[in-house]
């Protein structure tokens, strides 16, 4: 256990509070779809959701599927458990859904966002709203994700106005990929980037 205090986080490397949430009754803020978009599946094609993937999460320094190894996520996606949907705006994929129904009667929400050209256009509460279906649709009992201090400031709240209901906390620390892995350094200026 810890003790009360500061930590430190070597260099190099980056530190978020995670927190986790689950929802067990689904709820629906019933809002309608945003006009020029449509909600569809997501192509599995590896190279194409990589593509996505990058202009959804740079800003926040996602990282998890970039550096997967790459049939290990060929194997994700074409898993008939893993749900992949997306907002499509003049035919072109704008958002990430991403749901993972590999334990029995769950569902965890692996990825959820938007790109740039729909963030403030209502998409992102439409798109819960189809995820929370999808979810329960399979006769699930228990949806739940994680969220982490890296992402939006605006995702804990979005997620705890979905219905979602904080259930844990804890601390990560992993690699900024930034220094480990080549991302663009300029990427979420949020978090600065300290060199080993």
């Amino acid at each position: 256990m810890l003790e009360n205090g500061h930590y430190n986080v070597p260099p190099g490397k980056v530190a978020m509070v995670v927190t986790d949430l689950e929802m067990t009754t689904p709820q629906f803020r019933g809002v309608p779809c945003p006009d020029g978009l449509t909600f569809t599946t997501l192509s599995r094609d590896t190279t194409a959701y990589l593509e996505l993937f990058r202009r959804v999460g740079a800003p926040w320094l996602w990282f998890g599927r970039t550096l997967m190894d790459k049939q290990e996520l060929t194997d994700i996606l074409n898993d008939e458990k893993t749900g992949l949907f997306t907002l499509e705006k003049d035919g072109q994929a704008e958002a990430l859904l991403e749901l993972d129904f590999s334990v029995e009667g769950q569902c965890e929400l692996d990825y959820f966002g938007l790109t740039p050209a729909l963030i403030g256009s209502g998409a992102g509460a439409f798109l819960m709203d189809q995820a929370i279906r999808e979810a329960f649709d399979r006769g699930i009992k228990r949806f739940h994700l994680h969220t982490c201090t890296m992402d939006s400031p605006q995702a804990l709240g979005f997620y705890q106005r979905s219905g979602f209901t904080p259930i844990g906390r804890r601390i990560e620390i992993a690699d900024d990929p930034r220094v480990a892995h080549g991302y663009d350094r300029d990427l979420a200026p949020h978090i600065p980037v300290i060199d080993p």
